[in-house]
C-alpha cells in the first residue's frame, strides 16, 4: 500500500511539472506573438511595407528561434543582431523590405543566397512555393538546416557552397534574393533567373552598399537603384579580391553633408537603415541641406547609420566636428534613447569593443558647433556612426559632420 501511494505521489508530481510547463511555454509563445505584431505595427507597417503576404509572413514566423539563445530577448527589435561566425542576421524591417521588393507569388521557386540564420529563408517559404538557399559557411549552414526543418519548413532546400555560382540543377528561378553584397551581379545568378523574374541584391564597396532591383527582360537586366544599405562583408575570395577596398588608416565619413540623393527617393545616399529622417533645405549651415530627425514616439527609431573600417593600431583618435540644432527634445527610456552621435568600434571578429556618445541633447538649441575628440581602441577594426534621436522624442538637426583621424 505504502508503494502504490508513493507511485501515485510520483505520478501526480510528474504531471503537476508538466502542466507548469506546459503553461510557461504556452505563456512565452503568446509573449513572442504579442512582440511580433508590436515589431510589425511599429516597425514594418510605421515604416512603408504593405505588402499583405509578407506582412502576415512576419506575423507568423519566429524570428526568436533564429537568434542566439542571450538574444531572445531583442529578437524582435528592429536591429541585426550576431548569430556568430562573423555575420549577423538582418533586421525585421530589412528582411520586410526585401521581399516586398522581391513580389513572390505563390507559386514561385526563389533561390537565396546567403543562408545565415535561415530567418530570411523562412519568412519566403512562408509565401512561396519553394525557397532554395545556399550558405558558404558551413556551420552556418548545417545549423539553418537543421533549425528549419526542425521549425517544419519543409519547402525550404539548404545547400552548403557557394552561392554565386547559383543552383543550377534547380534553375531557373522566378525570384533571386542576395544577402550579401558582390561588387557586381555574379552571371550564374544572371543566367539562373527566369524571364521576367526578379533579383534583388546589394552592390557596392564593402561599406557602401545600395540595394537594386534587377528585371530580367529579353534576357538583359533592367537595373532600379533603391536605398542604401549596409551588409557585413562577405567570407571568402570574392571578398578579398575587390578592386575598391578601404583605407582604415584614413577613415572618412561619406556624404556627411547630406547633399548627395542621387536616385531621388529624398533618403540621404551613404546612410542606412534610416528611421524618421528626412532631407531639409531651409536654413542648412553647410551646403543646400541637413538632416532632420523627427520623432513623437519613444518606442520608435530615428536614425540612420554609416559604417568604415578603422586601424586601432594605427589610429589613437578621431576628431570630430559637425552642427547640431534641436527642438524640444525630451530622452526615451533606457541608455540608447538620447538624442545622440553615437561611435560603436568593433574588433576582428566584429565584437562591440566600445562606445562613445556624444550629445546627449535635450530641450531646445539653435545651431551649435560640435568638436569632439574619440579614442580609438587600440583593437577596432571596424567601427558605425549611429546619429538621431535613436529612442528619444522631438527634434534633432544634423549637417556637415567631419572626422579627421589622429595617429598614434
Amino acid at each position: 500500500m505504502c508503494l502504490l501511494r508513493e507511485t501515485l505521489m510520483q505520478r501526480l508530481i510528474v504531471c503537476s511539472v508538466l502542466i507548469v510547463t506546459a503553461s510557461s511555454v504556452g505563456m512565452a509563445q503568446q509573449r513572442f506573438e504579442q512582440q511580433r505584431e508590436a515589431m510589425v505595427l511599429r516597425s514594418l507597417e510605421a515604416e512603408g511595407i504593405r505588402n499583405p503576404r509578407v506582412l502576415e509572413a512576419m506575423r507568423k514566423v519566429p524570428r526568436h528561434e533564429f537568434v542566439r539563445t542571450a538574444d531572445r530577448g531583442r529578437a524582435y527589435e528592429d536591429t541585426a543582431l550576431p548569430i556568430g561566425n562573423q555575420q549577423t542576421i538582418s533586421p525585421p524591417y530589412v528582411v520586410a523590405y526585401m521581399t516586398e521588393v522581391l513580389d513572390p507569388g505563390s507559386e514561385d521557386r526563389v533561390l537565396e543566397i546567403g543562408t545565415g540564420s535561415g530567418y530570411q529563408a523562412a519568412v519566403l517559404g512562408a509565401i512561396c512555393r519553394d525557397v532554395y538557399t545556399i550558405e558558404i559557411v558551413p556551420q552556418l549552414a548545417k545549423q539553418a538546416a537543421r533549425r528549419l526543418q526542425d521549425l517544419g519548413y519543409e519547402n525550404v532546400h539548404v545547400r552548403e557552397g557557394d552561392g554565386y555560382k547559383g543552383w543550377e540543377e534547380h534553375a531557373p528561378f522566378d525570384r533571386i534574393i542576395v544577402t550579401c553584397s558582390p561588387e557586381s551581379v555574379p552571371q550564374p545568378l544572371i543566367d539562373q533567373l527566369k524571364e521576367g523574374g526578379r533579383m534583388i541584391i546589394p552592390m557596392g564597396e564593402r561599406y557602401q552598399q545600395s540595394f537594386h532591383l534587377l528585371r530580367k527582360e529579353n534576357g538583359l537586366l533592367q537595373d532600379e537603384r533603391l536605398i542604401s544599405t549596409l551588409f557585413v562583408p562577405m567570407t571568402g575570395e570574392s571578398e578579398e579580391q575587390r578592386r575598391v577596398q578601404p583605407d582604415p588608416d584614413q577613415p572618412q565619413i561619406v556624404n556627411g553633408g547630406f547633399e548627395r540623393d542621387e536616385n531621388g527617393d529624398e533618403r540621404v545616399d551613404g546612410w542606412h537603415y534610416q528611421r524618421n529622417a528626412r532631407l531639409e533645405t531651409d536654413g542648412a549651415m553647410e551646403g543646400q541641406q541637413y538632416l532632420r530627425f523627427e520623432n513623437a514616439d519613444p518606442d520608435s527609431l530615428s536614425q540612420a547609420l554609416q559604417g568604415t573600417a578603422v586601424n586601432g593600431r594605427r589610429l589613437a583618435a578621431l576628431r570630430m566636428q559637425f552642427w547640431m540644432r534641436c527642438t524640444g527634445v525630451v530622452p526615451g527610456a533606457g541608455p540608447a534613447g538620447q538624442a545622440a552621435v553615437v561611435v560603436h568600434f568593433y574588433d576582428g571578429v566584429r565584437r562591440e569593443i566600445g562606445a562613445v556618445v556624444i550629445g546627449r541633447w535635450r530641450g531646445t538649441l539653435d545651431w551649435q558647433d560640435v568638436r569632439s575628440v574619440v579614442q580609438v581602441p587600440a583593437e577596432a577594426k571596424e567601427m558605425i556612426f549611429r546619429i538621431g534621436l535613436n529612442g528619444a522624442v522631438g527634434q534633432l538637426d544634423l549637417d556637415d559632420l567631419k572626422i579627421v583621424p589622429v595617429p598614434r
